[in-house]
């Protein structure tokens, strides 16, 4: 260790007398140009074209116009006006505040140079101060310092862009007509990424695209399958294709950590959250929505952690994610983000708030988007000791009109459920009792369809059980709650249509003692999976909610995750790497049966590959079902040629294994024959190999071991 630390000072004594500083940031270092270590970076790939602001190194740099011209004598008070504006948004580098003089006349020119620790200090400084007034006749103009490089670059004279020729696009959907009709899903594991087909009828998958290091953190499908995200260090891109997957459009944002599509694919978010120089401060937050297709910016957010942090149930360092929700359907209208008092809806044709103003809403805490109208959901909690009750409100956008408010009492917290065609939200309230020691839950139902919104209310039959999860049945008018105390809570189910009376919530049935505590509907509805998740050990039930009976049940241990396919057909379950064993995937069939499984270790994701929604009315997905067998015929004939073809391919392999065998019986034969003469040598010529035909006898055989002479003495 001595002769270690010897040697170090050696080199420190070395490097001091060479000039050479040995506190090295190692994060700055970079690579020579080309140069990769022989690991291969989607972010060279995706990037290399881009000459990217901060690559500059002046994007930490703002200059300050429409500065007061003062002399030398006023200098000092001008430039302390100046950094006392400027420090309050970050901090100044020493010596980071410099103001040219004009050498003639010896006063400012009028404008400053300011550089910060931090580029994001430096935008957040321009984005406060641009327009500043600082009196009556001087308005700061601020801008960054690399935005005077790029438009130095723009030509004196404008010369028409160049027209290129059209070339139709790939068909990004041609995946949807798969012969087979298979469904593909994504999966991670290691530094792999990997796209493949669900072969579920032959019981194994087959590759579509396989990518290593595709992404440095995550993958994510777009909401109709069209696009497949991935997220790098300098931003997002998406990928797809006819036949394999191409990169489509990039969309740069340094340290991007999350990402979020709107429903119709047309938008998205992007986010990433940046430590200040000054350790008081909060996270500097970035937020940016592109237009997917362009890549274009539409709109960006920037500031504290504090104001994107209001309402939200996860996300990163503390903040809410998705920061902004998306409301109107598939047509993308509208986007909405939590404030303090007050609900932001954006409409995105000009990306302007509505009205230019907030709705503002005393102590809002939470809001939802109807999944197919432009309709928020809003939560006002109990204020004033319960003078001023709970509300819930269902607002119409863009007019902003009440439809609806139902005053709650006594309530203690509040989460809202939507159904997926927007027909029916339920609000589970948990109350106090009268003692307020303890609280009980509660549903209310709202009919959103019907004529003024009727409410109902809906408390379980012992109101005291603890609620473990809620699910509506999608595109149904049913739902499952899981309530009761651990290990073995109930499962209950109920229809918002009773068998007499259809505008009345009606309970079907409660199955006891499940090991479950959490709820998996089918896509279309009627089947259902209770899974019991982390604490269970993978306990899995598939049940039948139109005959109300369980078709079968499983264990896949240690899962972590349950997925349906789009079509209902199939069930994924999956054990990710937060277990050390067991990692990769089962597929299920939709009654419970185990099709097939993969093993993969550091297993990390697995998303099925959404469908866009059918363009079959609703009246003629009802003739394909009244219809059903005719159009079956079809699909029998292609199963039962499957079927055939892994009988002919079982006997194929039987015949092999028969053939392996009496290829091996034949050489040990021949090898026989071989040794044949050695084996009659060793008999004393007897010739036959039959054993029948010697006799066995037993031969006893002295023989002489040692010899040894002792001497013995006689007394007389």
């Amino acid at each position: 260790m001595a002769a270690e630390v010897m040697l170090m000072n050696e080199i420190e004594a070395t490097a001091a007398q060479m000039g050479i500083d040995m506190n090295i940031d190692f994060s700055s270092i970079q690579l020579p140009p080309g140069e990769n270590c022989g690991i291969i970076s989607d972010d060279d790939d995706v990037y290399h074209d881009d000459q990217l602001e901060f690559d500059s190194g002046f994007g930490n740099v703002i200059v300050v116009d429409n500065l007061p011209v003062v002399p030398r004598e006023k200098f000092e008070k001008l430039e302390g006006v100046i950094r006392k504006i400027y420090s309050q948004i970050g901090v100044i580098k020493e010596d980071g505040l410099w103001m040219p003089v004009d050498p003639e006349t010896k006063k400012t020119l009028g404008y400053c140079f300011i550089e910060y620790n931090t580029p994001q200090e430096a935008e957040l400084a321009k984005e406060k101060t641009h327009g500043y007034k600082l009196d009556r006749a001087h308005i700061f103009a601020v801008n960054m310092f690399d935005d005077f490089d790029k438009y130095m670059k723009v030509p004196d004279e404008w010369a028409p862009p160049e027209i290129k020729p059209y070339t139709p696009g790939e068909n990004l959907q041609k995946w949807l007509a798969d012969e087979k009709a298979r469904d593909q899903f994504v999966i991670r594991a290691g530094t792999d990424t990997e796209v493949l087909w669900n072969d579920a009828r032959q019981s194994k998958t087959e590759p579509v695209y396989k990518r290593t290091f595709w992404t440095e953190s995550f993958v994510q499908w777009s909401p109709m399958g069209t696009y497949l995200a991935t997220v790098h260090r300098q931003g997002a891109a998406v990928w797809g294709g006819a036949n394999t997957f191409n990169r489509l459009m990039r969309y740069g944002h340094p340290q991007v950590k999350l990402i979020d599509f709107s429903p119709g694919e047309k938008f998205l978010v992007t986010y990433s959250s940046h430590e200040p120089s000054n350790p008081r401060d909060a996270n500097r937050v970035v937020i940016n929505i592109f237009d997917v297709r362009t890549g274009k910016v539409m709109r960006d957010f920037k500031g504290s952690a504090d104001e994107f942090a209001v309402g939200g149930a996860g996300g990163v360092a503390g903040n809410s994610w998705p920061v902004f929700r998306w409301g109107g359907g598939k047509e993308d209208k509208y986007f909405a983000k939590l404030g303090k008092n007050m609900i932001s809806v954006y409409e995105t044709e000009t990306f302007s708030l509505i009205d230019k103003k907030s709705l503002k809403v005393e102590n809002v805490v939470d809001f939802s988007w109807s999944p197919t109208d432009p309709i928020i959901a809003l939560f006002v909690p109990e204020l004033g000791g319960g003078n001023q009750p709970a509300r819930v409100s269902l607002v119409q956008m863009p007019g902003k009109e009440e439809l609806r408010q139902k005053n709650l009492f006594s309530i203690s917290d509040c989460k809202m459920y939507w159904q997926s065609n927007g027909d029916y939200l339920a609000v589970k309230a948990d109350r106090y009792t009268k003692t307020k020691k303890s609280t009980y839950t509660g549903f209310e139902l709202f009919r959103i369809k019907e004529r003024d919104i009727p409410i109902e209310v809906l408390e379980l039959d012992n109101k005291n059980d603890k609620i473990i999860a809620f699910a509506w049945e999608p595109k149904g008018h049913r739902f499952a709650v899981i309530h009761g105390d651990n290990p073995r809570p109930d499962v209950s189910f109920y229809s918002m249509r009773s068998t007499h009376n259809l505008g009345r919530v009606a309970k079907l049935t409660t199955l006891k003692g499940k090991q479950a505590n959490a709820l998996f509907w089918s896509p279309g509805g009627r089947f259902i999976v209770l899974a019991g998740l982390k604490g269970f050990n993978g306990q899995l039930e598939f049940f039948n909610v139109d005959e109300l009976e369980t078709m079968a049940t499983a264990e896949h241990f240690m899962a972590t995750d349950v997925e349906w396919d789009p079509t209902g057909r199939y069930v994924a379950t999956s054990v990710t790497s937060v277990h050390e064993m067991e990692n990769g995937f089962n597929i299920w069939s939709f009654n419970g049966k185990l099709l097939y499984r993969i093993l993969k270790d550091h297993f990390f994701q697995f998303l099925w590959r959404p469908r866009p929604p059918s363009f079959l009315t609703p009246e003629k997905e009802e003739e394909i079902a009244r219809n059903l067998k005719k159009y079956s015929k079809k699909y029998e004939a292609e199963d039962q040629d499957v079927s055939m073809l892994l009988s002919e391919q079982d006997r194929e392999k039987r015949r092999m294994l028969k053939e392996e065998w009496e290829k091996w019986v034949s050489e040990w034969r021949r090898a026989q024959e071989e040794e044949k003469l050695e084996r009659q040598k060793l008999r004393d010529g007897e010739a036959s190999d039959e054993e029948e035909e010697y006799e066995a006898k037993e031969v006893e055989v002295e023989e002489v071991l040692d010899v040894s002479e002792e001497v013995l003495s006689f007394e007389e």
